[in-house]
């Protein structure tokens, strides 16, 4: 069937509607053609017989015309073939049909091309106008800002993208309707004139009836039965669609309302496509903001221009990271980065439902989920795992995948074997609350910026040789580092509590819709660990590297990491303090075996500084740069190893 329903964001009606068009203008090139025969035939009655033998050969050429929606012509062509066969028999019997040719044969096709035809382009054009008014409405109010929202402007703007896709609604029903009819009734004014031609010869030639009439009544019967036929198709179709116009008129201006869809948010898509708007740096400090299509294939992100009949690759979706931001003043931008933190593209969607499910479609798709056999029911599965993860428990039961990966442990120095794989009650208390950020009190900020001091560390724990200044370290590591979150925990000698953390952390942050990440630079040192803010270069928080009692980078995701610290609860009035233990979670823009193996190497300086001996012979086995430090790689961050001023650059993590 070669109807299309209509539908504002559907890749199908966009590619369908191209096609449409093709073959509209294809068909219009053949009418002309065919119609500059009919009227040979018509105006040079000298050269009958040579205007015959062309229209003959005109009509064969229907079948190579090859258009774009040619199926089910089969009938059309058959018929166009056998009344080309009728035309050769009847060549000699060619003379003055004037009046009968003008009546029955050009006045058809001429006024299917100035009617049918000529209401196609017209209406393209509506179209077309109607699109580019619904375009600059929707620029209007996507600029309108949050934080100082005039309701007065917003409800002007609301109402004028309403009318604009009302409009644009109608025209576009019209429009389609009108391509739909077009091939009906291009099978009616392919068939008719031809058959008016045909009738007007037998009728107007006494010995053309008695030689052809006897086998050609039947043929010329079932050929104005189909165009019966197709006539009545067409005025059930015209019917139909009327009726859904009247029914969509009928609806509600709330219907076209931006930011109004009552539909909630489908967490377990695999595909979605949509307009979005795009941020493009024009200048060094500049942006521009365009209005796109996007959809997404397999595991990439596409992008499709106006008037492309196809889209293009824009960004390759496996293992990046997705993630909210605020950006300009605008509502529902979301930021897409790359695996390797050199590529990333901030967009904006146009209502919170469409924002909110972006970010999990395209976060399904990081996580490889189309590739498997049963895609839609993995999504499902991972995001009801998602709220079991953060819903109060009593009782687990043991996970299979508990356990580290042993190959993954013996191929690393740093990491410790765990003996068996604990009960997740026994690891963290259910209920336990999780700190999604670290926020620094002005206090602190102020008192750090004016005499340099150390700060309180809010967790409780104590940073004495942490300060910039007392730091004296043979080792200096900087790594650029998201904060994920953090939480109490019951146990800090094994690493199950880590993989537990990070499991609880990450589905927290997906069932609570919380996707921003605080950026800061991870300081390792052969003392301490110290999170740095990367603007202010103000140290957040530290933490003696002693206190360290487990670190681990993810298992599968390479990217994630977290280590366990150790305190005191002075709560029990204990002298010496009951211990506690916190886990903290990041995601870095590099593999996180390359932290922990860096801090394994500061605990290995710090335990050697204890024996000079044993500190000589690991200072022969590490090269060093020229100030004496441990030379391990580039700082990701751009910086100093001491914290020099951060990269003018946008961050890409």
């Amino acid at each position: 069937d070669k109807r299309f329903c209509v539908s504002f964001s559907s890749l199908q009606t966009r590619s369908l509607l191209s096609v449409f068009e093709e073959d509209a203008g294809t068909l219009t090139d053949y009418t002309n053609q065919l119609l500059q025969s009919m009227q040979r035939v018509y105006g040079a009655q000298s050269e009958m017989g040579l205007a015959t033998e062309q229209l003959s050969r005109q009509l064969l050429e229907y079948e190579k015309q090859n258009f774009a929606l040619g199926k089910g012509d089969e009938e059309v062509i058959s018929t166009l073939q056998q009344f080309a066969k009728t035309v050769g028999e009847l060549n000699t019997l060619h003379s003055e049909l004037a009046t009968q040719m003008a009546d029955r044969m050009i006045f058809p096709m001429i006024q299917f091309r100035e009617k049918d035809l000529t209401e196609i382009s017209t209406l393209r054009e509506i179209f077309g106008i109607a699109s580019d008014e619904h375009e600059a409405a929707m620029v209007k109010y996507s600029r309108l800002p949050k934080k100082k929202e005039n309701e007065k402007v917003k409800a002007e703007l609301v109402g004028e993208v309403a009318y604009s896709r009302r409009k644009q609604h109608q025209a576009s029903m019209q429009y389609y309707c009108a391509l739909n009819a077009l091939q009906y009734r291009k099978r009616v004014a392919m068939l008719e004139p031809m058959l008016g031609y045909t009738q007007a010869q037998i009728n107007f030639y006494k010995k053309g009836i008695d030689l052809v009439s006897k086998k050609m009544d039947s043929f010329l019967g079932s050929v104005s039965s189909m165009t019966q036929n197709i006539q009545a198709q067409l005025d059930s179709e015209a019917e139909a669609m009327r009726m859904t116009q009247r029914e969509l008129l009928s609806m509600e201006d709330t219907v076209y309302m931006p930011d109004r869809d009552p539909a909630p948010v489908n967490r377990t898509l695999i595909q979605k496509a949509g307009y979005l708007n795009i941020r493009n740096k024009t200048g060094l400090v500049t942006t521009a903001w365009d209005r796109l299509y996007f959809f997404t294939q397999g595991g990439n992100l596409m992008c499709q221009p106006r008037g492309a009949v196809a889209g293009g690759m824009v960004l390759d979706l496996d293992n990046s990271s997705v993630m909210a931001v605020e950006c300009e003043d605008r509502r529902y931008c979301f930021q897409i980065t790359s695996p390797n933190g050199k590529t990333s593209m901030i967009l904006q969607a146009e209502s919170k439902r469409e924002y909110e499910e972006w970010i999990c479609t395209l976060n399904n798709i990081s996580r490889q989920i189309y590739l498997t056999d049963n895609p839609e029911a993995v999504a499902i599965r991972l995001n009801q795992t998602a709220i079991q993860a953060v819903t109060p428990i009593t009782s687990f039961e043991k996970r299979g995948e508990g356990s580290p990966n042993p190959d993954r442990l013996e191929n690393k120095e740093y990491m410790h074997k765990t003996s068996s794989a604990p009960e997740p009650e026994d690891l963290i208390v259910p209920g336990t609350p999780i700190q999604f950020d670290i926020m620094l009190p002005a206090s602190e900020f102020q008192d750090q910026n004016r005499v340099g001091g150390r700060r309180t560390n809010p967790f409780g724990e104590t940073d004495d040789d942490c300060s910039p200044e007392s730091d004296d370290s043979l080792l200096q590591q900087v790594f650029a580092v998201r904060f994920l979150g953090s939480m109490a925990v019951r146990s800090g000698q094994t690493q199950e509590v880590i993989y537990e953390a990070m499991r609880q952390v990450l589905a927290a942050r997906a069932i609570h819709n919380i996707f921003r990440t605080t950026e800061s630079h991870l300081m390792v040192t052969s003392s301490c660990l110290r999170l740095i803010d990367p603007q202010t270069q103000v140290t957040r928080i530290g933490f003696q590297l002693q206190e360290v009692t487990q670190f681990v980078a993810h298992q599968e995701n390479g990217r994630l990491m977290g280590f366990v610290v150790e305190g005191r609860d002075w709560s029990e009035d204990d002298e010496e303090g009951e211990p506690s233990f916190s886990a903290f979670v990041f995601e870095s823009n590099t593999e996180g075996d390359k932290i922990c193996y860096t801090i394994s190497l500061g605990k290995d300086i710090m335990e050697a500084k204890k024996d000079p001996e044993a500190l000589v012979q690991l200072l022969k086995n590490m090269p060093l740069t020229n100030e004496g430090k441990f030379l391990l790689l580039d700082n990701e961050t751009g910086n100093t190893a001491n914290g020099g001023a951060p990269d003018e650059e946008e961050s890409e993590a």
